[in-house]
């Protein structure tokens, strides 16, 4: 059975803001129940996670400094879909290789997570890379203070649990491949 509901319906849109990175616009809208209002949003290109595990059962997580919450952090190797990736998967595999000098033999997708609904339609695609070869990362600079360690998987899903690696991707991509029985 279907339930259907009344949708939103979007009257007009401007942008407030706009850099490189992402817009902020406020639209003008009716909501599901007739009423008028105006709801202002970010709107920013998707990005990828990469979980990379080694035949040893040890992943691949960075440690940087990360400007917005103004501390430094555990994640995995994540980064944006640039207009050349031909898709999410393209953009993993250029991530990968960029922030850890890794490249994957296997990518298995993971899915995607809604990073901050209602405040931005940005989007995080998971995947899961394996049959890794290591060899020298490429980093740009605002990564220079990037560090890669090679953790136990036990280890990172412990950081996990104790909110230790907050970045939304990363936490969905060691949960969802957890789940699934696709990293111990």
């Amino acid at each position: 059975m279907t339930e259907r509901r009344a949708a939103w319906a979007r009257l007009s849109s401007a942008v407030r803001f706009s850099s490189e990175w992402f817009e902020v616009r406020r639209d003008d809208a009716i909501r599901p129940d007739g009423s008028r209002t105006s709801y202002d949003h970010v709107v920013a290109p998707s990005a990828v996670t990469v979980l990379a595990v080694r035949a040893d059962g040890h992943v691949a997580v960075t440690r940087q400094w990360i400007y917005v919450h103004g501390q430094i952090q555990w994640r995995l190797p994540a980064g944006g879909i640039e207009p050349g990736d031909a898709d999410p998967a393209a953009a993993a595999r250029r991530e990968l290789a960029e922030e850890t000098g890794v490249h994957a033999e296997t990518w298995t997708p993971l899915g995607a997570i809604h990073c901050a609904d209602s405040f931005t339609n940005h989007r995080d695609h998971a995947f899961l890379a394996t049959g890794l070869t290591e060899g020298r990362a490429c980093l740009e600079a605002g990564e220079a203070d990037l560090e890669l360690h090679w953790l136990p998987f036990a280890r990172v899903l412990d950081l996990v649990l104790a909110g230790e690696l907050p970045h939304a991707g990363s936490t969905f991509a060691v949960l969802t491949a957890r789940v699934r029985g696709l990293a111990e």
